[in-house]
């Protein structure tokens, strides 16, 4: 089990991300135009820069679902290696079984 605090500031992560989504792409849009002036585009440059470290969405970790772990996680499943293992031993992922040979 990971720990609840690097859980906790995951969490807070998302939801500075979700808050500011709306602000950070109308910025990177005047950024990446070939219409904006010079001056447009380090304005809103430094408006992106002064928006919440946090708010970025690559400062996020996928974690397990189950336990928080963060490494070895399966983003198609939302697992942690061994969560998913279990799971699939006792049939609870369709379509996806050990391997053998």
């Amino acid at each position: 089990m990971a720990k609840t605090s690097m859980i906790n500031r995951d969490l807070k992560r998302a939801k500075l991300v979700k808050r500011h989504a709306a602000k950070r792409e109308e910025l990177k849009k005047i950024v990446s135009s070939t219409t904006a002036s010079y001056d447009e585009k380090i304005a809103a440059a430094v408006k992106l820069q002064k928006l919440p470290r946090d708010s970025s969405p690559s400062r996020q970790r996928n974690r397990c679902e189950l336990t928080g772990r963060s490494r070895g996680v399966y983003s198609k499943f939302g697992l942690a290696r061994h969560k998913l293992r279990e799971a699939t031993m006792r049939g609870d992922v369709p379509g996806l079984r050990k391997a053998s040979w």
